[in-house]
């Protein structure tokens, strides 16, 4: 179904952590009213009672003129024109499990970096087969972006990814600020796997440094997991695009060399050695990059790319394969040109 936007759109969000808050609060200062799907009940009465949501970016104040929370997801699409999802990929499927309001009229934005455990799909993919849903009424929001710095308002760059430039240019006007530059992209498939695969090589990052791997180590790490990544996006979908912009190359630098990164910090916790089921229990937030690295295991046996970094850390994470012999292993056999 073709689905047009206007500049009056009417807005949701869907999720409540931090990625969510920040883009709420993106709308809100451009004066854009949100409906906010919010199931978590402090978080609902804290941007009720206080404007602000009290367990994620909490020094973020919202004007309550333009918040609308409601634990009612059906209320709030059925008042909305543009739906932005920001949940964990995990929880995906359950978040959406009690909407019953059709999606065919509205744009998706997706604002998931991860993959849909179990079903081995991108969210893209996903409301694709499970709503019946056109590729061109969806649209990507990738980064290179930690919603601390936006908060903030540290100078950010977005690049949202979509088949229908029109509506994603709409969307774009009304996250855009003087601290927040919009950037497009027709390459939905790219930009989303990008943004998946960089959750996978920060936890190699982060291991490398927790191990007490160098600068310089980690420098031709990083290297070489851009190269894997545009490997594996051209292999499986070729495409005109370039993977040295943000979108891409940005992204995989902020997720693996950040202290925001929840990525890196998890295979930092590994690297300095946690169990795996320890430094997740470590983390306060979902890490993307330990789901992200089966599936796309699984996703490669069909494409058969070459993937060693990701190959490496699915079997820490999943095989119990020692953290120091695996990254002994691949330092042997990485491309050093």
């Amino acid at each position: 179904m073709e689905v047009q936007i206007g500049n009056d759109a009417r807005y949701a969000v869907i999720g409540y952590g931090s990625w969510a808050t920040a883009i709420a609060g993106m709308l809100t200062k451009n004066h854009i009213s949100v409906e906010w799907y919010v199931r978590n009940r402090e978080v609902l009465e804290g941007l009720l009672n206080d404007g602000r949501n009290p367990k994620y970016l909490s020094e973020l104040e919202f004007d309550s003129a333009y918040i609308h929370p409601s634990d009612d997801i059906n209320a709030v699409v059925e008042n909305a024109d543009v739906v932005i999802i920001s949940v964990p990929s995990a929880f995906l499927m359950d978040f959406l499990e009690p909407l019953e309001v059709s999606l065919q009229s509205k744009f998706i934005i997706s604002a998931i970096k991860g993959i849909i455990p179990g079903c081995w799909q991108t969210v893209a993919e996903y409301l694709h087969d499970r709503y019946s849903l056109s590729f061109r009424q969806m649209g990507i929001i990738a980064g290179p972006t930690h919603a601390e710095e936006v908060s903030r308002g540290k100078l950010s760059f977005l690049t949202i990814a979509s088949a229908d430039e029109s509506n994603a240019r709409t969307v774009g006007e009304n996250l855009a600020s003087r601290y927040i530059h919009v950037s497009y992209s027709s390459d939905l498939y790219g930009v989303e796997y990008a943004s998946i695969l960089k959750n996978i090589y920060a936890l190699s990052a982060g291991l490398a440094k927790g191990l007490g791997y160098g600068d310089n180590f980690i420098a031709v790490l990083v290297s070489n997991c851009a190269n894997e990544m545009t490997r594996f996006i051209e292999e499986s979908y070729p495409y005109s695009r370039n993977t040295f912009t943000s979108a891409y190359l940005g992204d995989l630098l902020v997720t693996c060399y950040s202290s925001y990164s929840r990525n890196r910090r998890l295979g930092l916790l590994i690297g300095h050695g946690c169990t795996v089921k320890s430094a997740l229990n470590e983390m306060t937030m979902i890490a993307e990059g330990y789901y992200a690295a089966e599936c796309i295991r699984h996703i490669n046996l069909k494409h058969k790319v070459s993937m060693p970094i990701a190959d490496m850390v699915y079997e820490v994470l999943y095989m119990n394969k020692s953290p120091r012999k695996a990254m002994a292993e691949l330092s042997s056999i990485m491309d050093m040109r």
